[in-house]
């Protein structure tokens, strides 16, 4: 498979690509390792070398100082060889280590293995209902980003539904980058150098204001230098005694200190924040050389310029700094050089430099950091689907609320254990119900089918493919009550607690987007009675208020529901059988109310006298 197009039903074969990468991978690392060897002996024997013949050129004086001169220039020349050989090699292996996890992946061995977002959940609505953070989530699935800007992307994506522009988009540039396993690899790898991230040093840097030096210091700067150079030349030629020079340095060094506050602290903020500028300027590059067709790919590809306008990219105006930044690095930590650096005002000058990049390009990191965070979280998305060449784009209505699955299966279970079933509500002709009533007795499947319809929401909403044969889905906001707690702390008891949900779950109905409300076991910490009478309430008020939802219940009185609603609801019902001691469950979903309660059969199982 090779980074062409992916027009078209292109048939992918993930595992054979991802095991020929590897392969070609874990050779390059061994070419790679033998290479660094031979490197390594030429290195000691090229340095035994040098040493030798500094003591025949002055211990002995049996050969020209040019020699072990000739003999150094050569060692360095190893050591830089040597420095970018470990580096590429260091790069195979981080390829390697990504076709691994992506092997891991397709064979179901993922879970818990990945950085799985569990921080992104903290008071999200349905988060944890859905297990879309934490140990074997859907963020965990999908996560292949590597900085701290495409994890967030990403798990914004999985929190919120985007709009249908905004979800075309992201389905055309995922469509796009599916293909392109060799950008998403160098991205990968590059992006592994270090943190990026859209709150981190950098990112705070740019953001804080510049010290802004007036013109007028940077020319007196100027023309302190061009004063010691006419000194020093003056002396040099005997025309001025060295004690003129040497005077003259005390009053530059007072004239630069009125600025030192200044001038030290933008060399002091820029310490940190120089460590990600390399693999911004890297990840930057590599971006902009890719011929993007999507519209959002290539609107991502055109905001990595410089805001200065002209064609200066984003690469080589990091590259600028990142520049400016070694020099300062190296005129200050050079011993050799110090003295001279010193007299020159070269520190000072770069500092100066540094602002003055800072003052015209700072408020363009922030966009630069967010755009590589949407090719990571795209990226991600564009490997689900590549892994999952069955799994289609949903088809995306304006008219809703209307969530149409044909075959809808929940894409945190293996092909081998996942159950697709059909489901449809909502719709602009009435032809499908508003509500589902799910019946069933305990394990069969009921609480497993919520989270399937709200991660497929989740998924689709986000640009993603969905795991089903087909889908139709307007915008939507969801609400679940599939993980209600009691709260010891709250002094809340899981009844009331799932309550507090509900009254947000009902306020959430009468926002602008239609809602689809995933309700497990409605109600079922108070008596039948009070239960009927409390979720007939409930259900209705969401349909009157324009919601599409799913309830469940072991409760056979909430059955009688779509009695009293009408045509907005009807029973569905998952079912089971014993055989010889042993429940057994299909997982089907099937039309009307479940005949049979499995609880003592469940009970008896397992050794209860009942």
């Amino acid at each position: 498979m090779t980074d062409s197009g992916t027009k078209g039903l292109q048939v992918w074969q993930p595992v054979a690509e991802y095991e020929r990468r590897l392969n070609a991978r874990r050779e390059r690392i061994a070419d790679f390792d033998r290479t660094h060897f031979r490197i390594s002996n030429l290195r000691l024997l090229v340095a035994a070398s040098v040493a030798l013949l500094l003591w025949l050129a002055f211990g002995r004086a049996m050969v020209s100082p040019w020699w072990p001169l000739a003999g150094a220039i050569v060692f360095g020349a190893l050591v830089v060889v040597h420095a970018r050989l470990l580096e590429r090699a260091e790069r195979a292996r981080r390829a390697a280590r990504l076709y691994e996890r992506g092997i891991d992946r397709l064979a179901g061995h993922w879970a818990g293995v990945g950085r799985d977002g569990a921080v992104f959940a903290e008071g999200h609505p349905y988060a944890r209902d859905l297990d879309l953070f934490g140990r074997a989530s859907l963020f965990e699935l999908l996560n292949t980003a590597v900085t701290e800007a495409g994890e967030s992307t990403l798990a914004d994506w999985l929190k919120r539904g985007a709009a249908l522009g905004e979800v075309r988009a992201r389905q055309a540039a995922v469509d796009e980058l599916r293909a392109r396993l060799d950008l998403r690899e160098e991205v990968a790898v590059i992006a592994a150098e270090g943190e990026i991230s859209r709150t981190g040093s950098l990112a705070r840097w740019a953001a804080s204001p510049p010290e802004a030096f007036p013109p007028s210091v940077r020319s007196l700067f100027i023309a302190c230098v061009i004063v010691t150079i006419a000194l020093t030349l003056l002396g040099y030629f005997d025309v001025l005694p060295w004690t003129a020079l040497i005077a003259w340095l005390f009053v530059e060094g007072i004239v630069v200190w009125n600025w030192r506050h200044a001038l030290h602290g933008i060399i002091e903020r820029i310490g940190k924040p120089a460590d990600d500028l390399k693999i911004l300027a890297a990840l930057a590059d590599r971006i902009e050389r890719e011929p993007f067709t999507a519209p959002r790919l290539t609107a991502l590809r055109g905001g990595l310029k410089s805001p200065q306008g002209g064609a200066e990219s984003a690469s080589r105006a990091i590259a600028r700094l990142e520049q400016l930044v070694s020099l300062l690095e190296g005129s200050m930590h050079n011993l050799f050089f110090m003295p001279i650096t010193r007299a020159l005002l070269v520190p000072e000058q770069l500092a100066i430099a540094i602002d003055r990049w800072h003052a015209l390009n700072g408020a363009a990191v922030a966009d630069w950091l967010r755009i590589v965070g949407e090719i990571e979280a795209l990226s991600a998305l564009a490997t689900y689907a590549y892994e999952h060449p069955a799994d289609p784009f949903p088809a995306l209505s304006a008219d809703g609320p209307v969530f149409d699955a044909e075959g809808l299966g929940h894409p945190l279970l293996g092909d081998n254990v996942s159950v697709r079933n059909d489901v449809r509500l909502g719709g602009t002709h009435g032809a499908a119900p508003r509500v589902v009533i799910v019946s069933g007795s305990n394990m069969s499947g009921k609480s497993t089918w919520l989270r399937s319809v709200g991660v497929n929401v989740v998924l689709a909403l986000a640009g993603a493919p969905i795991r089903a044969a087909s889908l139709t889905v307007s915008p939507l906001v969801l609400g679940a009550t599939l993980r209600i707690d009691d709260s010891l702390e709250a002094g809340q008891s899981r009844f009331y607690s799932e309550i507090l949900r509900i009254r947000a779950i009902v306020e959430s109905a009468r926002g602008p987007t239609p809602l689809l409300f995933l309700l497990d076991e409605i109600l079922h910490g108070t008596n039948s009675y009070d239960r009927r009478i409390g979720a007939e309430a409930i259900v209705r008020a969401l349909v009157e208020a324009g919601a599409v939802g799913l309830v469940t219940t072991h409760d056979l009185a909430l059955t009688e529901l779509p009695a009293r609603l009408g045509s907005a609801a009807v029973n569905m019902h998952f079912e089971d059988r014993l055989e010889d001691g042993r429940m057994v469950f299909d997982y089907r979903m099937r039309p009307g109310v479940v005949e049979h309660s499995n609880a003592l059969a469940l009970m008896r199982a397992i050794g209860l006298d009942v």
